[in-house]
């Protein structure tokens, strides 16, 4: 299947929504390179993007009764591919934090809750980066990875890793910076 292949046309996605078994495999073969895609522009890793994509085409064949319109299919899984994404970045975040808080005693219910929205607040900054930036990010201040290391799995030397490095974590703290600014705006 070509890159330019279109999205299942309105009447395949609408047999596939009325239990027809070889639209909705169709529906679903059609639609793999385009969730891919999807998933490799959002995701942090290539192993991330491959599970998202894996996941969002279970959802399709599981969910498909559900969606509303049958032209909408595009950014339907658009959504649900972010939404597989940031599942595996906050597991990611979680896993982390887990690990620094080694033998400390449990947070108050509030401070757990603080947490989980902050971690969230970064898992959508982070996601809204380019996937280059985002890699570099992700590998490095996340997975811990040492920067040569992340340079050699990317292809880059290490001046080029380091200068995407840097501007990942300047354009992360902007977009918290307007994101923080907007909700103390938002606030009476």
């Amino acid at each position: 299947m070509s890159r330019n292949s279109p999205w299942p046309d309105e009447r395949l996605v609408k047999a596939a929504q009325d239990g027809n078994i070889s639209s909705l495999t169709a529906v679903i073969v059609e639609s793999q390179p385009h969730v891919r895609r999807f998933a490799l522009s959002l995701c942090a890793t290539p192993q991330d993007a491959e599970d998202a994509a894996q996941e969002a085409l279970i959802i399709l064949y599981r969910k498909i009764g559900t969606l509303r319109a049958s032209g909408a299919l595009a950014s339907w899984m658009f959504r649900i591919v972010r939404n597989e994404c940031l599942r595996h970045l906050r597991l990611l975040a979680s896993a982390s934090v887990a690990e620094e808080a080694g033998g400390e005693p449990a947070p108050s219910a509030e401070t757990s809750v603080l947490r989980r929205l902050d971690a969230e607040r970064i898992a959508l900054a982070v996601s809204g980066l380019p996937r280059d930036q985002r890699q570099v990010l992700i590998m490095r201040d996340v997975q811990g990875y040492p920067g040569r290391l992340v340079a050699q799995s990317l292809g880059l030397s290490n001046a080029a890793m380091k200068s995407r490095l840097h501007r990942a974590r300047a354009a992360l703290r902007q977009a918290l910076a307007t994101d923080e600014a907007a909700e103390g705006e938002a606030l009476p």
